[in-house]
């Protein structure tokens, strides 16, 4: 059995089951590169200053760059195993960001910062710049019903709830739409961040959010970067199954092609 079929069991055994599980699910035994331990010392802007020093990425030039990467998130960026997110066409100022976090330490990961040590600004950005020129892969998303005799989604499809969570957030928990941020479609916005979630594996949605569910508070990087800051919050609103079902109906989730949206136009 494969990475990617073992997490997709594990996601619909547990939304799916008589009695939804209260203890966290990890999807696979390895966790994916932390997003939440920070550097107390270290401010998370001044680590990408510098960034806006370098010039646009060269995705040609970033190609070779970005050899090493390929061995954990596919040489197009879409990684088989699901502990690895896939980053193909990932926006070029995210990646080159986050690269710039895991070298300084504020994005605390001993294999990434190993990757990142010796990369200029510019080899992040050309590195970015390749892989926001691949396509994400989408996934499937889980089409179970949800059976947990407590569960407040009884009876509704695991799909549909991811849905319901992505398009219109949860108004009792004061938990806003993902797609506000990060698009209807998952495409992001480069702008501000907000990174690209369409077809993203749902085992490394689920790790990660609930990392951000772990953050103590008073953790220094959630005081000084705004986006971080948002995405604690939301976290800790949501419940287990609430991650689950969210993470399941962004890995199916894809771009629709520009022939797509012509054709559902009245």
């Amino acid at each position: 059995m494969n990475s990617r079929i073992l997490i997709l069991a594990l996601v619909s055994a547990a939304l799916s089951s008589s009695v939804f599980s209260q203890t966290p699910v990890v999807p696979d035994p390895l966790p994916p590169p932390d997003p939440t331990s920070a550097a107390a010392s270290t401010h998370p802007e001044a680590s990408v200053a510098e960034l806006a020093e370098a010039g646009p990425g060269d995705a040609a030039a970033g190609a070779s760059k970005a050899a090493a990467c390929g061995a954990c998130h596919g040489m197009d960026g879409n990684s088989s195993d699901p502990q690895y997110p896939k980053i193909g066409g990932q926006h070029e100022r995210y990646i080159a960001r986050q690269l710039a976090l895991f070298k300084s330490g504020t994005r605390a990961n001993a294999v990434m910062l190993g990757f990142s040590a010796a990369l200029s600004d510019q080899d992040m950005r050309d590195i970015g710049a390749h892989f926001a020129a691949q396509k994400a892969t989408p996934g499937t998303a889980d089409e179970s019903v949800i059976e947990g005799e407590y569960s407040p989604y009884k009876g509704e499809r695991i799909v549909d709830v991811g849905r319901s969570i992505y398009q219109g957030g949860v108004k009792s928990k004061g938990v806003p739409a993902c797609m506000a941020c990060h698009g209807p479609s998952g495409g992001g916005n480069p702008g501000p961040s907000f990174p690209a979630l369409a077809g993203q594996h749902a085992g490394y949605t689920v790790a990660t959010l609930q990392l951000y569910q772990a953050v103590a508070q008073g953790d220094p990087r959630a005081e000084e970067d705004a986006n971080y800051s948002i995405m604690v919050d939301i976290a800790k609103r949501l419940s287990e199954e609430e991650i689950l079902a969210v993470s399941s109906y962004i890995e199916g989730l894809h771009a629709r092609t520009a022939a797509a949206a012509a054709a559902s136009q009245p």
